[in-house]
């Protein structure tokens, strides 16, 4: 796969995938140009404060959520708009990311807490660092009790979706969307002992 120059354009994405669901076996390699750009931006803000050292690249976070996705013979494309697609883009992501870092936490020798950081995150006064296998945790328990909420943040952290965005994917208004994410910050600010995720 080469990498397109071109942004992602709503409009062309959702045209792909409506050619995809007719039937066009070619969609998969045209959405692959058209959102790269976006999904490799997505994952190098994702990945921007891991230690250094470590094998996980953008291009390869970007490639396998791709296949996950597609699937290896591109017939797998069933959302209905470019904010659909990123959602599920989120989701694949994140697991990527937690399956990585349940690798290479094996992989590390002793015990004691992990001191492994995957996404440090700016709040208003200062940056703190959020250990993702904590955030990952944090967010099952919030989708035990309040599951919208958990899934506006995998929208807006891992797929750096607007609120607008999110509000489309969810089918819900953009201000349900915006308390449903403040509510959610706060629960996991909490949570997290005075750390919360932010949105890109």
């Amino acid at each position: 796969m080469t990498t397109p120059p071109d942004q992602p354009d709503s409009r062309l994405v959702t045209e792909i995938l409506d050619a995809a669901t007719a039937g066009d076996r070619d969609a998969a390699e045209r959405l692959w140009q058209v959102v790269y750009q976006d999904l490799r931006q997505l994952a190098g803000s994702r990945l921007r404060s891991l230690p250094a050292g470590q094998t996980l690249q953008p291009t390869a976070l970007v490639n396998e959520a791709f296949l996950r996705l597609v699937g290896r013979d591109g017939e797998e494309l069933r959302w209905e708009s470019r904010e659909h697609f990123f959602g599920a883009a989120a989701r694949a992501m994140r697991n990527i990311l937690v399956d990585e870092y349940r690798r290479r936490s094996r992989l590390k020798r002793g015990g004691g807490k992990r001191d492994l950081s995957l996404i440090e995150v700016a709040d208003e006064e200062r940056h703190q660092e959020l250990d993702l296998m904590e955030l990952d945790e944090a967010l099952k328990r919030l989708e035990q009790h309040a599951p919208r909420a958990s899934e506006v943040v995998v929208l807006r952290f891992f797929g750096g979706l607007t609120i607008a965005e999110a509000a489309r994917v969810l089918e819900l208004s953009p201000a349900t969307v915006e308390r449903e994410w403040a509510y959610a910050r706060a629960w996991l600010f909490r949570e997290l002992g005075g750390a919360a995720p932010d949105a890109p």
